[in-house]
């Protein structure tokens, strides 16, 4: 089919040699016990050689003997789960300085100790009581090494389409060791739900220490104590909604959580009718990101509708301020661009420039806050950015589609929005597909949806039996083709069935029938992705890392900041998996390095 399109293309392209500003990692050392004894693995930096080798010791013992070079993890057979140890690359021949002790998942996995708040009983005398929900990572004190924030969702939360009240959001912060830094408490005038309150994480002014962003509001209370704004204002309806009183946009400090610059929050709520109906379901869609918008240091990005009216500003943090870099808005930029967001966003330098641009569901947003292009196929549940399809040149997007008038899903080219192929309208609201290479039978990505028979390849042919699940993907095992992560499990595609890898004991997963993680990363070890499910007694997020060995040596998928903000934005709204700039699957080619710098 043939679809409209428009869209800016850049007519000055800036220099993409601008290094990008990244967090100072260590080594992320882990030993992950199993049956067959201890997996060690440990980053390979961005700043380093792909060439650069490893000499691993436990206690004093030296394990290999010549320096290791096709790999970043070491399989110690029959070793203890207490069994110490320490890393050390070699440059040049020389042996460097060892690395931190390794962090050990004795169990196979590793418990974080978190907090749960005391629960609550709401105007109307319902009671709720807290779970752990999506939870973020950052580098919040500067030592290498990553710390957890977690959002904790009361048991009444609410979808923006239900009245009803909520419990106070609180947002924590914790160490591996579970020593809590701060406890954030948004108030009774910050809705709790998936769509209200999306935070950020990460370094905004290059001081080496992580910053957490998230609107706030009369009431609010940060880390240390201090009330922001009015204590005793209470804006709740009758129907539990907040339709009145001041939005504001705090950042905070990540070691202390106070809370260091607070402004209006744009884009503001004005009429609420003007977002599509009166009674506030639509003008408290909320989205959240970050992005390189100038190619070398990040930016905030915080936006604010999509089903009809679509608002996205920019904000940079520097020297201890929020400044407004722009702001895109439907209501200026034309009524074409109404309409067309999805319930999440993603980032990516989609022309090659060297910039961050905001995918917004059906349309894309360039790194100036221009509109840069749109399909026209309107809101869907579910977006995948990346390198889908390796033998085009440049990044694709797919999507599934609710509208029932149009595609069932849609691969697009991300620099233009160009339709590469769709599948034909289902009549019905797709609401959950996934594109990622999950089948070494086929080149690229492999993408299915919910409402579509099948599973297709990178021409948009059906190659047969779609996976078990439509949700997230995981890189779990030995080959760099991605596994299906869904609920509290990870299984691999067979054409015949999917194959059952792990099964968490003792977690839950979040938002309901979505059944995600409260995050999946490759935040320690080898280039292989962690999975973090909270703990069904909510005492603890409880990560677990590959055990498998694998001779696939990449850089760390932190240092490459397409992947590392999507980190970011993995907890906005309708969780999605991450994707890094370049192809990661069967038969990829070697990435380039990362042109990254750290402070």
């Amino acid at each position: 089919m043939v679809l409209a399109l428009t869209w800016t293309m850049d007519v000055n392209v800036a220099s993409a040699a601008v290094a990008k500003q990244v967090e100072n990692l260590d080594r992320g050392l882990i030993s992950v016990h199993s049956s067959g004894g201890n997996l060690v693995s440990w980053r390979l930096l961005g700043t380093e050689s792909m060439s650069t080798g490893f000499n691993l010791y436990r206690g004093g013992t030296l394990l290999n003997s010549s320096p290791i070079t096709n790999s970043t993890n070491y399989l110690d057979s029959g070793a203890a789960a207490t069994s110490a140890y320490t890393v050390r690359a070699v440059v040049g021949g020389v042996e460097q300085a060892p690395s931190a002790a390794a962090t050990q998942f004795a169990n196979g996995y590793l418990d974080v100790p978190i907090q749960r708040p005391a629960g609550g009983t709401t105007p109307d005398g319902v009671a709720y009581t807290y779970s752990a929900n999506d939870a973020s990572v950052g580098d919040l004190d500067g030592d290498g090494r990553y710390e957890f924030v977690l959002k904790w969702d009361p048991s009444n939360a609410k979808d923006n389409s239900q009245s009803g009240y909520t419990g106070n959001v609180f947002v924590d912060a914790y160490r591996l060791n579970g020593t809590r830094l701060w406890r954030i408490d948004l108030g009774r005038n910050i809705r709790a739900g998936a769509h209200y309150t999306q935070f950020q994480v990460y370094d905004y002014d290059g001081d080496g220490r992580s910053e957490v962003a998230m609107k706030t509001t009369d009431g609010s209370v940060d880390g240390t104590g201090r009330v922001i704004g009015s204590a005793s204002a209470d804006y709740r309806n009758s129907s539990g909604y907040i339709l009145s009183g001041p939005e504001y946009l705090t950042m905070f400090n990540g070691q202390t959580g106070a809370a260091m610059s607070t402004v209006s929050y744009n884009p503001p709520r004005g009429t609420v009718s003007s977002w599509g109906d009166s009674y506030g379901n639509r003008v408290d869609r909320f989205l959240a990101g970050t992005a390189y918008l100038d190619g070398q240091r990040p930016s905030l990005i915080m936006a604010r509708g999509y089903y009809t009216r679509t608002v996205l500003a920019a904000w940079d943090f520097r020297s201890g301020a929020l400044t407004q870099r722009w702001t895109f808005d439907s209501n200026v930029s034309g009524s074409q661009y109404e309409g067309q967001g999805n319930h999440q966003l993603s980032i990516a330098d989609v022309d090659a420039d060297g910039r961050h641009e905001i995918v917004y569901g059906s349309e894309a947003i360039d790194d100036n806050g221009s509109p840069r292009w749109n399909t026209r196929l309107f809101h869907g549940d579910a977006l995948h950015v990346g390198d889908l399809i390796p033998a085009r040149s440049g990044l694709e997007v797919f999507k599934p589609h609710e509208n029932t008038n149009q595609p069932a899903t849609s691969m697009v080219d991300a620099r233009t929005g160009a339709v590469i192929w769709t599948n034909p309208s289902c009549g019905c609201d797709n609401g959950r597909g996934v594109s990622a290479d999950v089948y070494a039978g086929s080149a690229g990505a492999e993408s299915w949806s919910a409402a579509v028979s099948g599973m297709y390849n990178t021409s948009g042919a059906n190659i047969g039996r779609k996976p078990g699940s439509t949700n997230f993907v995981v890189w779990w095992d030995a080959d760099p083709v991605r596994e299906l992560l869904d609920g509290t499990h990870i299984d691999k595609y067979g054409t015949g069935a999917d194959t059952r890898l792990l099964t968490g004991s003792g977690v839950h997963s979040n938002n309901g029938t979505k059944s995600t993680p409260s995050l999946s990363a490759d935040l320690f070890g080898d280039w292989r992705e962690e999975v973090v499910w909270p703990t069904t007694s909510e005492t603890a997020l409880r990560i677990y890392s590959t055990t498998t060995a694998t001779t696939q040596r990449l850089w760390t998928l932190m240092h490459d900041p397409q992947y590392r903000v999507a980190i970011a934005w993995q907890n906005s709204a309708y969780n999605q998996p991450p994707h890094p700039s370049y192809f990661l699957g069967n038969g990829m080619s070697t990435p380039a390095q990362p042109n990254i710098y750290v402070r």
